[in-house]
């Protein structure tokens, strides 16, 4: 196949931009890191520029390493941070606040309030989400309310709402194009997943005027063409996921019944429902994993906020690993009779708990507790988080049956943390042959519309798997060590 397809990763702590060629291979990759700002105690920030100025940076830099023509990239697909949420001023581009960020806890309060009302089951019967700060609606809410002007500038129209992929569209298109796709409007407490609109009653709830809102289409779309003067071309961009339904569609799990789960500063699994938009009755999310030709498929969401992040504190914080990529030998060398746990509720816990109050916690502490033990307790904490999310989504669909869970992320380098996450689950762990799934689906999406790859049938044909990591952990011993961890997750939390 001829053609290139240019996927921009707009993430949480870095812009990342990836060149594929048309037999998926990557010809040219451009990351750069961008400031993270904390202004308080559970606010998270982000300089809205920083996003688009690293994007264009990485975006070029991608395609210098290719050594390509811009005029021979046949399209650009975006994958973004989703829940992240830009208010701008639509005469000058420019952002009104810095981006809050999906991991920011500052509208708890108003979601207490919201919950307080009764107002949550009608919230999750239109939305398929729960009142919880992580979304965006309470954000762009809160930045009406606390810029001065802003809620009579967005009355009159001034102003525009968007998260990432909606901020990026409108700068690479030179502000002609206000629109996202129906994954990240998915994401936002406004949209009706199961008409297909934003919805008049969540509007009215949350106080946002519908002028601000972007148009919604599908995952794989004509989306408009990019300034010239960004990359010496006008490309086509031809598709938008938000990263975690990106990862679904680069993992291939087009099938109900296929799970995915992303391990990178936080966990995001994703199970395949089809064209059920399924109820959880295990507060799961349901949201849509990806739109085509009018068509939603579903999937059920259990969202962790801290995954890689744990590491992150562990090294940053603490000191005590100078790399990330350390974790898993120190795990291993941990003391075997020490049963040390970590809930990493930095930000609150998020499914199926969704207790926005609760905080970080240490349990079985002893005198030889050491970093090895600290960072064994880290990586496992990913791993029972997990295996609650999935021990949840198979109380809600019948359909999970005896689920492969395919794995992404900077975290399923480690064998030890894949392993042991298959011991945890009591599940088959499926690592593929290339890890950059998130901006594969992104450029999948694209490069479909652009008739430059083909067919979901056709691309699930390419899936390559590196490793399938099986259980072997001992009955007694996995019911053991999860009896622990729920015991420190019952403790954790804020209501007990």
């Amino acid at each position: 196949m001829s053609g290139y397809i240019l996927a921009i990763d707009q993430g949480t702590t870095s812009s990342r931009a990836i060149l594929f060629d048309g037999d998926y291979a990557i010809r040219g990759l451009g990351q750069q890191e961008f400031t993270q700002h904390f202004p308080r105690s559970g606010w998270v920030e982000h300089d809205a520029g920083d996003i688009w100025t690293t994007t264009v940076a990485t975006a070029r830099e991608a395609i210098a390493a290719a050594g390509v023509a811009p005029s021979d990239i046949a399209a650009i697909g975006i994958t973004n941070q989703r829940e992240t949420t830009v208010v701008w001023d639509r005469a000058t581009g420019e952002a009104i606040h810095r981006a809050i960020v999906w991991q920011d806890r500052r509208t708890a309060d108003l979601c207490a309030g919201l919950k307080a009302d009764g107002a949550e089951p009608d919230v999750t019967a239109r939305t398929g989400l729960l009142l919880d700060p992580y979304f965006s609606g309470t954000k762009a809410a809160w930045i009406l309310d606390h810029v001065e002007g802003a809620r009579a500038r967005a009355k009159a129209g001034e102003l525009a709402f968007g998260t990432v992929d909606t901020w990026l569209l409108w700068h690479l298109t030179g502000g002609k194009v206000h629109a996202t796709d129906a994954t990240n409007a998915s994401r936002t407490l406004c949209f009706n997943i199961h008409e297909g609109r934003w919805d008049v009653q969540m509007l009215k709830l949350l106080r946002l005027p519908d002028s601000m809102l972007p148009q919604v289409r599908d995952s794989a779309a004509a989306f408009g063409v990019t300034d010239p003067a960004l990359f010496g071309a006008a490309i086509p961009v031809c598709g938008i996921a938000g990263d975690q339904q990106a990862a679904t569609v680069g993992q291939a799990c087009f099938a109900p019944g296929m799970m995915k789960s992303t391990y990178g500063t936080g966990c995001f699994a994703l199970l395949n429902t089809g064209a059920d938009a399924v109820a959880s009755t295990n507060r799961l999310l349901t949201t849509i994993a990806y739109q085509l030709d009018g068509k939603p498929t579903y999937a059920l969401e259990g969202s962790i906020f801290v995954a890689g992040a744990a590491v992150q504190w562990l090294r940053d914080e603490l000191g005590i690993l100078k790399d990330a990529a350390d974790s898993g030998t120190m795990a291993d060398a941990a003391d075997p009779h020490q049963d040390v746990y970590l809930v990493p509720a930095f930000t609150g816990l998020g499914a199926p708990h969704w207790d926005a109050d609760a905080r970080g916690t240490l349990f079985g502490l002893t005198r030889g507790t050491g970093a090895n033990e600290l960072a064994r307790a880290a990586l496992e904490s990913v791993c029972y988080q997990t295996a609650d999310l999935l021990d949840a989504m198979r109380g809600d669909w019948a359909g999970t049956g005896d689920t492969v869970l395919r794995v992404d992320g900077g975290m399923v380098a480690s064998d030890w943390t894949m392993q042991r996450l298959a011991d945890l689950l009591d599940a088959p762990v499926d690592r593929p042959t290339v890890l950059e799934t998130t901006a594969l689906g992104a450029a999948w999406l694209a490069g479909h519309k652009a008739g430059v790859w083909p067919d979901g049938e056709g691309f699930a044909a390419s899936w390559k798997r590196d490793k399938r990591f099986a259980p072997a952990m001992d009955a007694d011993e996995r019911a053991r060590k999860r009896a622990g961890w729920n015991d420190a997750v019952r403790r954790t939390l804020s209501s007990t």
